[in-house]
């Protein structure tokens, strides 16, 4: 016959484990968690077991089996080495009506533990008859349920109001596990043109998906608009999703949306994002610090030129410091920057980077110097979205590539 699958509310009952190895230490912090006052008979326990008997957080009597023991018990936990013993446990389990585990024989115990976890407010139990089989059918569940891959709709408590959730720099492998959940719950995603977008296609059919993408000198929804289509939809009662490219509070805007939903009464919650100012880097090889070579780096928005009045960045200190500079939105203005830090102090052949669409498969990166940068940007035919690296780190890179590809060939060998 097939079991009957339950799920057993255990806070405060008294739960007998008896036993005291390997088994009862895998099985003691579940029963913990779910709130049930354990009860450990065994002449010996694992460490583990006797540091949660010296904390208080079970009881430990330090004997074998005795008559009695199951009295009062909800569950028993037949963990012992000894067949016997465990047969006996189980008999006395059943006279008194109480169900019993026995971990040593699964056909002749009355109950069966499932291969279980949890992801979220979701707990899964799996059985097979196979222990490995069941395990690994978990296993699968639980890191489709983490990753957002497998999900369904919350028709009981149903989340309200806003996520703003940072993508990632591109790769939509490169988005957080809580990203990725939240945004298989939500009923509107309004999504950037630099996120993952991908990702979009793997959520429900009814999910309404609005496109805020701001082109660089194009088509662009205002932010206003933006911070009152997420109000908009939380007060109708749907879960609004914002999904941004990288981090939403690194030049993200972020901040102004949440700003904006709080004022309007909206709950919000942010999920942080990779930033591309270190992923995209790192996807080339190029590390913003590297020991003896730089010890500071610098994130810079280039969304305006230098000089121009809008512009909040001490290009001094930036052309007069040692540090990486890490430039977003700065390669259409890549020689006006060049030269303001030539003009600064930084060295005509300090190394630079420009990583083009990166951590994605289109990724393209070259390899200059402060001084020849523009000419280079303009004869690859580099456009935004990248990433320009200014500093010593750049050469740290290419020592990297070199070994690559020398460990690559030696692989091929």
């Amino acid at each position: 016959m097939d079991p009957y699958l339950l799920g057993l509310r255990l806070t405060g009952r008294r739960v007998l484990v008896v036993g005291g190895g390997a088994v009862a230490t895998r099985r003691v912090p579940s029963l913990l968690d779910a709130g049930a006052d354990v009860a450990v008979v065994s002449p010996h326990v694992t460490t583990s077991l006797e540091g949660l008997a010296a904390a208080g957080r079970i009881s430990w009597t330090a004997r074998r089996y005795a008559d009695g023991d199951c009295s009062g018990a909800w569950l028993v936990c037949a963990c012992t080495s000894d067949p016997a013993a465990n047969a006996a446990v189980a008999a006395a389990a059943e006279r008194q009506q109480t169900w019993c585990v026995r971990a040593d024989d699964a056909q002749a115990s009355a109950a069966w533990t499932p291969a279980s976890g949890a992801a979220d407010d979701v707990r899964v139990g799996v059985l097979s008859g196979d222990p490995r089989h069941s395990a690994a059918i978990r296993d699968a569940i639980i890191a489709g349920l983490r990753s957002g891959q497998l999900s369904a709709r919350h028709e009981r408590g149903r989340r309200a109001g806003v996520a703003i959730i940072g993508g990632g720099p591109g790769d939509p492998g490169l988005i957080t596990v809580r990203g990725r959940q939240l945004l298989a719950e939500a009923d509107v995603v309004l999504t950037d043109r630099l996120a993952p977008r991908v990702l979009l296609d793997e959520l429900r059919d009814d999910v309404e998906i609005i496109d805020v993408s701001k082109i660089p000198y194009g088509r662009a929804m205002a932010q206003e608009h933006i911070n009152s289509t997420l109000i908009s939809h939380a007060r109708a009662g749907r879960f609004v999703a914002r999904l941004k490219g990288g981090d939403p509070f690194v030049f993200g805007r972020g901040a102004e949306e949440v700003l904006a939903c709080l004022r309007a009464g909206v709950p919000v919650t942010v999920v942080p994002g990779v930033t591309s100012a270190v992923a995209v880097p790192a996807s080339a090889w190029v590390p913003v610090t590297h020991r003896g070579v730089a010890q500071d780096f610098h994130v810079v928005s280039v969304h305006v030129p230098p000089g121009d009045k809008r512009s909040t960045v001490n290009w001094e200190l930036m052309g007069a410091g040692s540090g990486t500079l890490v430039l977003l939105m700065g390669v259409e203005r890549i020689g006006a920057v060049a030269d303001e830090l030539l003009r600064h102090g930084r060295s005509a052949d300090t190394p630079v980077s420009v990583i083009a669409d990166g951590t994605l498969p289109t990724q393209r990166t070259i390899i200059s110097t402060l001084e020849q940068v523009e000419s280079v940007v303009v004869r690859e035919g580099i456009r935004p979205p990248a990433i320009v690296v200014v500093g010593d780190v750049v050469s740290v890179a290419a020592e990297i590539t070199e070994l690559m590809r020398g460990v690559t060939a030696w692989r091929g060998g």
